[in-house]
């Protein structure tokens, strides 16, 4: 297999994880307190809930659990713009 088409399945389940978290944070703002008994929400938790597990895993103990989506979300981000720099690191000739 290709290396950059590897890397492009790579990207698109980031920006999978990525979307279901922006779309569970409006969801968030839109039920308030009721958010867990919305279907949506439960849906997105579910899709994001490997990231937010790995996201826990690997953060301090004394991040709260509150914050963790967060850490989870930057760690999404920065593993798509890294993506996307070997992409086009790779496809400039560059990278082999």
């Amino acid at each position: 297999m290709d290396v950059v088409f590897i890397l492009k399945i790579f990207k698109s389940l980031v920006e999978v994880a990525g979307l279901a978290m922006i779309g569970q944070g409006v969801v968030a703002i839109f039920s308030g307190n009721k958010r867990d008994q919305n279907f949506i929400y439960v849906i997105l938790k579910i899709v994001t809930s490997p990231v937010t597990k790995f996201a826990r895993l690997i953060s301090p103990r004394f991040v709260p659990d509150r914050h963790i989506p967060f850490v989870a979300f930057g760690l999404v981000l920065w593993a798509w713009i890294a993506v996307i720099i070997g992409i086009a690191y790779i496809q400039s000739g560059s990278g082999g």
